[in-house]
């Protein structure tokens, strides 16, 4: 691994295009059965049952959305998508993150590289034939390497949770909405409309999001022009962007590439979000195949 350093720029232009958003219920095909718990015995994202992790789960979240302004998206968007940090491969990434544990997931406190093996086991079992979406599920988390000291140690609330577009308002659909109200953004009439910045049917490529290792994945996947099919990186950037794919919230905003991507992303969410588990994954009996997919969409060696 080659350690580099630092800093860009990166806009998005905003085009208006209304567009009809029909509801597609989405039938998965594969035989995954989603357990009734999670590896603590408690509902799956249930952020109010009453435990050690949950109380600290909220005050990840009060943290997240007190911080969590525009501006603030947008310095660490110029900041690190330049992608002169590091070099090493995806795989490489991925044994990174094995210092790792998600302060915001209700439901697990494993290593991350253990999520990602039981996500995109998951989905190979059931779709074997959408080798892309293998891929996409062991790769969608590796933004979390920000946590290492190489990517500057950002915070957990920088780098993790749920996301959601700042610009505009705060939906109350978003898990503990409440502490939105100390976001400076709430009281801006610049951003706390129905559309803010963005206009209606604007596409979500041209939405902030908050910052974190969704966002910083996708820029990571385009600079470093990996071949992933349009879905895998709609999956990657939006996967923690649950106000959309469960409630259907900021729907307005959506083109209709958007409308056909969401459809693979309400596949994939199963899988991420129910395979999470205390079963192990034999990571020398899978690295072949994994490694043969990495060299298929991937150049040996990325920027991040």
């Amino acid at each position: 691994m080659t350690i580099i350093v630092e800093q860009p720029e990166l806009e998005s232009e905003v085009v208006e295009k209304k567009v009809d958003v029909e509801e597609n219920e989405l039938v998965l095909d594969g035989g995954f059965e989603v357990p009734d718990t999670n590896a603590f015995g408690q509902t799956f994202r249930d952020y109010n049952a009453e435990s050690e992790r949950q109380l600290s789960v909220e005050q990840f979240y009060r943290t997240n959305h007190i911080n969590q302004t525009y501006d603030f998206v947008k310095k660490m968007r110029e900041e690190y998508g330049v992608l002169k940090r590091v070099e090493m491969s995806i795989w490489e990434s991925c044994e990174l993150l094995n210092e790792f544990i998600d302060e915001s997931d209700p439901d697990l406190d494993e290593p991350q590289i253990e999520h990602l093996l039981q996500s995109a086991e998951a989905v190979r079992k059931d779709y074997p034939n959408e080798d892309w979406l293998h891929l996409t599920a062991l790769i969608h988390d590796l933004g979390k390497v920000l946590l290492h000291p190489s990517f500057g140690s950002l915070p957990q609330w920088a780098v993790v949770g749920d996301t959601f577009p700042v610009g505009c308002t705060f939906d109350e659909s978003i898990v503990h909405h409440k502490y939105f109200k100390e976001n400076p953004d709430y009281n801006n009439p610049a951003y706390n409309t129905k559309y803010g910045v963005y206009s209606e049917g604007c596409g979500l490529e041209n939405v902030v999001m908050s910052w974190g290792h969704d966002d910083y994945m996708y820029l990571v996947c385009k600079e470093n022009k990996c071949t992933l099919p349009p879905a895998g990186l709609f999956i990657i950037r939006f996967h923690s962007f649950y106000a959309l794919h469960r409630v259907g919230a900021y729907k307005y905003l959506m083109n209709e590439e958007d409308v056909e991507n969401l459809k693979w992303l309400k596949i994939f969410n199963k899988y991420d979000l129910y395979s999470k588990s205390k079963v192990r994954i034999d990571i020398e009996k899978v690295k072949p195949y994994y490694l043969s997919l990495i060299n298929k969409y991937f150049p040996e060696k990325l920027k991040w």
